[in-house]
């Protein structure tokens, strides 16, 4: 049975199992669902030892993923990034700091991070869209030109920017 028609396939070199883990413990209502093992069959293709994990299912608040490990043949890079709406500030600093644990902190402006396995993720207030839907109205640029200068996002002093305070 389909739960979800599309499902972000993530590629690891051979940590799925630990990013899975990793991203669970930091998003509510999270969980592995299951873990695949490479089988002997197939070995000379894929090179991986029998037994050792392939594919981990998880769900992360609700939505489905796959991590693989697949070998160190393609990286993560910014192209591709998710995107946590979150409603407070403090929502914001929680996976800022959670998402952010032993990444790359020259990675990080607008709101966007890159974490420990190179995963892009852009941290957010709900809403952001919103004020920069217009970008010939003077709060939204504002409201642009303050977020060009933050990494972590600041609510209060986008809000104040774009109202003009």
């Amino acid at each position: 049975m389909i739960s979800q028609r599309l499902t972000p396939c993530l590629w690891f070199d051979n940590q799925a199992e630990e990013a899975a883990n990793h991203y669970v413990s930091i998003f509510k209502d999270s969980s592995i669902k299951a873990i695949t093992r490479y089988p002997s069959a197939g070995q000379e293709i894929h090179h991986q030892p029998a037994g050792s994990v392939m594919v981990v299912s998880f769900e992360l608040d609700g939505h489905s993923f796959t991590a693989l490990n697949g070998g160190p043949l393609f990286k993560f890079n910014e192209a591709v990034s998710f995107q946590v709406n979150c409603k407070t500030q403090d929502e914001i600093d929680y996976y800022w700091e959670r998402l952010g644990e032993g990444g790359d902190p020259k990675a990080q402006q607008c709101g966007w991070l890159k974490d420990r396995y190179g995963l892009s993720w852009q941290v957010v207030p709900e809403g952001m869209e919103d004020m920069l839907e217009d970008a010939d109205a003077p709060g939204a640029q504002r409201a642009m030109t303050a977020m060009l200068k933050m990494k972590k996002i600041d609510m209060d002093a986008l809000q104040r920017a774009y109202d003009g305070r």
